[in-house]
């Protein structure tokens, strides 16, 4: 059983919902999911975004304060689509593919994470390193599907 299988027979077992605000994903998460036979019985929705305020409820203060790609903003979109889909569980993912786009202090291959379940919402950074923008989108999918695993277990 892959990991996708493993996270929807958990979300079925605890008749759970999910939802995923994507940026630098762009959909393979929900992809992901989608790929499992009764994915339907578990997916409320699943946005791909760049407007964080306007589709994942970010305020415009976070994203002033911390930027688009920050622990806060992806908190703040895993929340947002939760509430928005009425999910009991959610990530938001904000990050910089590349392979332009990275600073000192947001370099390509640095991932945000928001997670929500069940009420609880925590965050946590990835520095995947420059490799390549496909492989940084993938790696941030498989970690998605670790911690909700992990959590839901």
């Amino acid at each position: 059983m892959n990991k996708a299988e493993q996270l929807v027979k958990l979300l079925i077992e605890k008749k759970y919902t999910v939802s995923f605000a994507e940026s630098c994903t762009g959909g393979k998460m929900a992809a992901r999911i989608v790929d499992v036979p009764d994915a339907s019985k578990v997916l409320n929705a699943s946005i791909v975004t760049y407007a964080k305020m306007k589709y994942a409820n970010v305020s415009k203060d976070t994203l002033k304060q911390y930027g688009a790609v920050s622990e806060n903003t992806a908190r703040e979109m895993a929340e947002g689509v939760a509430k928005a889909n009425n999910a009991d569980v959610a990530a938001g993912i904000s990050g910089i593919a590349g392979p332009t786009g990275g600073t000192e202090d947001k370099p390509v291959g640095m991932v945000c994470f928001g997670f929500y379940i069940d009420g609880k919402v925590f965050s946590d950074t990835k520095h995947f390193g420059n490799i390549g923008r496909n492989n940084v989108r993938d790696e941030s999918v498989e970690y998605v599907l670790d911690v909700l695993i992990k959590e839901l277990s």
